[in-house]
């Protein structure tokens, strides 16, 4: 019985060391280099991230194609996440090579100036690595890049976006597209503290197709029309160049976002009980 015992113990520890090596399979011949197009990071910011692969001759020829994923974690929570597929797939990887792609990312704002413990910046966890999309064990998941990140808060400049007309509360999903959103109605106004400078505007959001076929969907500084575009897609998202002279003189402007049409939920899709009259959907408003 005491023999029995030992050779199961023996081959649970075996099974279990197993497990984790496949977690945390290193791949040779192979590293990455991670890059961001400011020097300094902040919360609430958007920044170009470059992934630099480098193969060596001690790199093996992968015999499938992965996707890559990007976590970021800040202490034990995973505080968001990109999964991308290569633009070379990695099955097509040789030695001695480099491969480059760029990726935009968004740091959500979650520090916490406030704090008592707030020491002047946070630090987050970056882990990047390889992932194939049809398993879904986790058993394919092999961690390339390990590092941490120190992340301050904005700069003392960096306009407060107030939403005042036409929005409703916000809401959330986390196996959606969007994660957060507020839904506009026929048109919603934002104020925004005016910079006195160029700035970066980018607006992220989605619409009902179902409800919806063809929308049409408008951007304006103050009475200066930005943009007016029909999404081809379910979701979109724009990126603007603002000069500081689209702005005006005051120390605030307004953006003002509209639609040509609505729909009332409980009246266009089967189960809805939404008696709400609705636009379209906005994940967020960066504007840096």
């Amino acid at each position: 019985m005491l023999k029995k015992t030992w050779i199961g113990v023996l081959v649970l520890c075996l099974f279990m060391i197993s497990i984790f090596c496949k977690k945390d399979v290193q791949i040779a011949g192979l590293e990455l280099e991670v890059t961001f197009s400011e020097e300094r990071l902040s919360d609430n910011l958007i920044t170009d991230m470059q992934l630099k692969w480098k193969t060596d001759g001690d790199f093996v020829k992968l015999n499938q194609n992965f996707n890559i994923f990007v976590h970021f974690w800040h202490d034990s929570n995973l505080l968001f996440q990109e999964d991308f597929v290569p633009e070379v797939p990695t099955s097509n990887w040789e030695i001695n090579q480099e491969y480059l792609q760029a990726k935009r990312i968004y740091i959500p704002a979650f520090i916490d100036e406030y704090d008592p413990d707030f020491k002047g910046q946070e630090t987050l966890k970056l882990s990047i690595g390889f992932f194939s999309p049809y398993d879904r064990s986790g058993e394919s998941k092999q961690i390339i890049l390990e590092k941490k990140l120190d992340v301050f808060p904005p700069p003392e400049d960096t306009p407060e976006i107030f939403y005042e007309s036409g929005w409703f509360d916000e809401e959330e999903n986390p196996d959606a597209y969007l994660k957060k959103w507020r839904w506009v109605g026929q048109e919603a106004k934002c104020l925004i503290d005016n910079p006195g400078r160029d700035a970066l505007m980018v607006i992220r959001g989605g619409v009902n197709k179902e409800a919806i076929e063809s929308q049409k969907i408008v951007f304006k500084i103050n009475d200066l029309i930005i943009d007016e575009f029909t999404p081809e897609e379910s979701y979109f998202e724009k990126t603007y160049n603002i000069k500081k002279e689209m702005l005006g003189e005051g120390s605030e402007f307004y953006l003002t976002i509209s639609t040509d049409k609505v729909f009332i939920p409980a009246k266009v899709l089967p189960n809805s009980t939404d008696e709400r009259e609705l636009g379209f959907q906005v994940s967020f408003i960066y504007f840096r």
